[in-house]
């Protein structure tokens, strides 16, 4: 078996199975805890080129209090996972240190990072700004996080003048102890509220992302949103600004139809609004923030530029799947939550047939049936735990909407299809997450891509 462990590892998903390695090749004794049984952890352990008798293993229901069988100098917990639970409580009363490995990657990164969070957009921003510093082409690009890869097995490759950007979510943040160098919060609702104890808390993990820079560091603000305006104060990083409604005096805006860059009262035209291929306001927003951080990492305008006029959106977001009957199928599966869609629906002027509902995070859906009763949907499929509190939201706003309750995703693209009309779009943007049916909102995605294309 392993040495006597140092680092506990709580969870093996992706975020943290580079920990284990990591660890061990240092020569520090690692404990790893996951409710799953033993075979199915040293199978995932095997996949990471690690023998089972090379660590310590707690598994199966009482795998967090069999953490506490040894003297543990820190635990690194899983995003995703609900910390404040009376095992890991304990294990901290004991004076081990519990933290993340996006905070250990932080510590250890060479370069500056550009940290992106928020509610919605995190993924679009990320990868516009990791493909327009590729196009730059001056430095290498590190891009990782929330994205779905983890820099730590990187960090060898990452040198002082290298660009990293991250993609942050509330889980990965709540541990945190260092801030990026340059960070943002793109914009914050109520989400994840199943994980998180309420609003407040959730806004304080993301909150983290400012909290420890200091003044020379750089924060991205929502110009147009005051309360994240009200969050930010306090804080030391020099303010940057985007904003739909006016121009920054140092940041991106909206002038005459025109994406531009100001500072220092040079005002640079990116690109025309009319050029961008991403549909709906919230990307037009996105677009700015993008264009912002990408200079403010020194960038060169014109790589911005050229990327916001061919990037066509990352898959599950708002995702054009296919044209049949003259009628237009669109994935939306990312809408995780409400303001999601209702983002999706004041993005689409054709009428709506919209398939929506999924696992239910404990979110209110009031405003988001006032919403469908103001946009151009003309009926409603609804699925899943949230499928009710969507349909219940939508006879209550005022509007007669036919509504219809399925059980599982084929059935609600056949009642879509017989709902629709030559000219409508039929929308999944389901206002929820996906775990009451699927592995994650991408399995979902994919399988409705599955659906329409069999049609």
């Amino acid at each position: 078996m392993g040495g006597t462990p140092q680092v506990g590892i709580i969870g093996l998903g992706v975020n943290n199975q580079p920990l284990v390695r990591f660890f061990l090749d240092q020569k520090i004794g690692v404990v790893v805890a996951d409710r799953r049984p033993r075979g199915a952890i040293k199978e995932i352990l095997a996949h990471l080129d690690v023998a089972s008798d090379q660590v310590q293993i707690a598994a199966g229901e009482g795998y967090l209090h069999d953490l506490s069988l040894w003297p543990l100098k820190e635990v690194y917990v899983t995003p995703g996972m609900k910390k404040d639970v009376p095992e890991i409580r304990a294990l901290a009363s004991l004076g081990t240190r519990i933290t993340c490995e996006t905070n250990l990657f932080l510590e250890l990164c060479p370069a500056p990072v550009i940290g992106i969070t928020g509610s919605a957009g995190k993924t679009t921003t990320t990868t516009l700004l990791g493909a327009a510093l590729k196009h730059d082409g001056r430095h290498p690009v590190h891009i990782g996080g929330n994205i779905g890869t983890s820099l730590l097995p990187q960090l060898d490759q990452i040198h002082p003048s290298d660009w990293v950007i991250m993609e942050l979510s509330s889980f990965q943040l709540e541990l945190v102890t260092r801030s990026p160098h340059g960070a943002t919060i793109l914009n914050l609702s109520p989400n994840h509220l199943d994980i998180h104890a309420d609003f407040s808390a959730y806004r304080a993990a993301k909150a983290r992302i400012w909290d420890f820079q200091s003044d020379e560091d750089w924060a991205l603000i929502p110009a147009d949103d005051t309360a994240l305006e009200s969050l930010f104060r306090g804080h030391h990083a020099a303010p940057i600004w985007f904003s739909l409604q006016k121009i920054p005096t140092h940041g991106s805006g909206l002038d005459h139809g025109w994406l531009i860059w100001q500072a220092e009262g040079n005002r640079v035209p990116i690109i025309s609004r009319d050029r961008l291929k991403i549909p709906g306001e919230h990307n037009v927003a996105n677009a700015l923030a993008s264009i912002a951080l990408h200079m403010m990492a020194g960038g060169h305008p014109d790589a911005i530029s050229e990327i916001l006029g061919t990037f066509a959106g990352v898959p599950h977001r708002l995702e054009k799947v296919r044209e049949h009957d003259s009628i237009v199928y669109i994935n939306d599966s990312i809408a995780t939550a409400p303001d999601r869609t209702m983002a999706a629906l004041n993005a689409i002027r054709q009428p709506i047939i919209l398939i929506a509902g999924g696992y239910d995070k404990h979110l209110e859906y009031a405003t988001l049936g006032r919403t469908i009763a103001k946009s151009t949907v003309r009926a409603v499929i609804v699925l899943g735990q949230t499928g009710e509190k969507i349909a219940h939201a939508v006879q209550q706003s005022g509007r007669q909407i036919p509504v219809q309750q399925v059980t599982d995703l084929a059935m609600a693209v056949v009642a879509a299809r017989k709902a629709a009309r030559p000219g409508d779009v039929v929308l999944l943007s389901p206002a929820s997450a996906s775990y009451d049916m699927f592995l994650n909102f991408e399995e979902r995605g994919q399988r409705f891509r599955e659906l329409v294309q069999s049609l």
